[in-house]
């Protein structure tokens, strides 16, 4: 079968892989028809987030048809149509049924202190192969997989596989409250979808945050107030529509590839990493209004140990972070969108084949314009 597979920094291959086998009595077979490009992908194929082994599947966004079920799997059969969830949970430890499911204690075959077990990532966090392939392998699949509803359909379905619960976990984390004024750094897909969040919890004003114009853009059709950090200081210019008070709360939807103002990339080398990694963090803490709440969904490798812990100290902020419990929000999203209250492929830009995959790798990457979110969908599907 046909995966995208990383070989080495800067080095992604369309190549033919052996088919996925079920290994355990919890796995399922799904055969893809959708996966997608995201900016955690390019965080691992930049090397700003290290470990991924030469011969990993990238891709952690999924929905498909399920063609195997291992004897434990009850609650699915083959035929049914799923989302495959971006982080591995068993369902049955104690984490997993506290909600806590991306801290799960058994996902991790590197140990209960080894953290998020996710598809396509770094060796710490399994490996388990991803999902840019035509095929995948769905550990614990009776937890790590929900049923599509009806009338839901498949582009919707793929941004419940990772982005749209990582953006409402993130605006979850940030304690949204009718009234209060959102600030949302990066407007790449899941700062888009943390708009949709915040508009779904009643934000009063939503400010988003980036320099690209069609990023920005996108973010002023889904209904925020928009900030170009190229062309005024953020901070400055926040603090000037907020009445010089700063905002309520800030969301930190860029991370570890965060960029200076006046950045060209075309002068850079492709899958370049970002050149301003504290900067999104020195922001946020810099435009607060005391007493506020910072809530961090960008991606930061362990080897990041930077930030202004003394000023949002002496301002009495709450910073709250981590990585998204997945299978705790996606059916509710499913009914939302079920329900028409919420419509995600306002996010998707793109629609290309699997077999293109490389060349909507470079693109994304190098934020060719309206290149935002890209669906990839094997030949057959």
């Amino acid at each position: 079968m046909k995966a995208i597979v990383y070989r080495g920094e800067g080095d992604i291959r369309s190549e033919n892989v052996a088919e996925p086998k079920l290994e355990a009595p919890t796995d399922a077979v799904v055969r893809l028809t959708g996966s997608a490009i995201c900016g955690t992908d390019l965080h691992f194929v930049r090397q700003s987030f290290k470990g991924v082994k030469p011969g990993t599947i990238l891709g952690h966004e999924g929905v498909g048809v399920v063609e195997q079920v291992g004897e434990h799997v009850r609650n699915f059969a083959p035929g049914d149509r799923v989302v495959i969830c971006s982080t591995i949970a068993c369902g049955s430890c104690v984490y997993c049924r506290a909600g806590y499911y991306s801290q799960c204690d058994n996902a991790n075959p590197n140990g209960k202190q080894a953290g998020t077990a996710f598809f396509g990532g770094p060796e710490a966090t399994g490996p388990f192969n991803g999902l840019q392939a035509e095929k995948a392998r769905v550990p614990f699949a009776h937890i790590g997989m929900v049923r599509i509803p009806d009338a839901v359909t498949d582009d919707q379905a793929i941004l419940v596989s990772d982005i749209f619960p990582t953006a409402y976990f993130g605006a979850e984390l940030a304690d949204i409250r009718p009234g209060h004024v959102v600030v949302v750094l990066g407007c790449g897909p899941v700062g888009l979808a943390t708009i949709l969040s915040a508009h779904l919890m009643s934000a009063g004003r939503i400010i988003a945050v980036d320099h690209e114009s069609d990023r920005l853009e996108k973010a002023r059709e889904l209904g925020a107030e928009i900030v170009d950090f190229d062309r005024e200081d953020p901070v400055e210019t926040i603090r000037a529509l907020t009445g010089g008070i700063g905002p309520d709360r800030v969301i930190d939807a860029v991370g570890i590839d965060a960029e200076k103002p006046g950045t060209d990339r075309e002068k850079d080398k492709a899958f370049a990493a970002g050149n301003a990694p504290k900067t999104a963090l020195d922001w946020a803490v810099e435009m607060l209004a005391k007493a506020g709440t910072l809530s961090i969904i960008g991606v930061y490798p362990l080897e990041f140990t930077t930030f202004p812990i003394g000023k949002a100290m002496n301002k009495n902020l709450t910073l709250r972070m981590g990585n998204c419990n997945h299978r705790k929000y996606v059916p509710m999203l499913l009914d939302l969108i079920a329900s028409g209250k919420v419509d995600p492929t306002r996010i998707i830009s793109q629609k290309e084949p699997l077999k293109a995959g490389i060349d909507a790798y470079k693109a994304f990457d190098e934020h060719e314009p309206g290149w935002i979110k890209v669906k990839l969908e094997p030949a057959e599907a």
